[in-house]
């Protein structure tokens, strides 16, 4: 699997999908990990999306978790 396939089936699945079956908005999500909705609607949904590592790391900033812990998490 590509790395950016990986990342964002990722963020999609584990992060985006449980926030918004918490009855959460797509938009309050991004606005929640300081990224633009626009963002996230290409993470879910643009096949091949290359992620910007910057985005990322707002992510993962907003979720106190650091980049190497996340590439643990995703196995890379």
């Amino acid at each position: 699997m590509e790395v950016n396939s990986k990342i964002c089936g990722y963020i999609t699945k584990e992060w985006l999908k449980p926030w918004i079956n918490e009855g959460k908005s797509q938009t309050s999500f991004a606005n929640a990990h300081n990224v633009e909705e626009s963002t996230i609607r290409k993470i879910k949904g643009t096949k091949n999306y290359r992620i910007p590592v910057e985005t990322l790391h707002r992510i993962c900033e907003a979720r106190n978790l650091k980049l190497v812990e996340f590439f643990k998490l995703i196995n890379l």
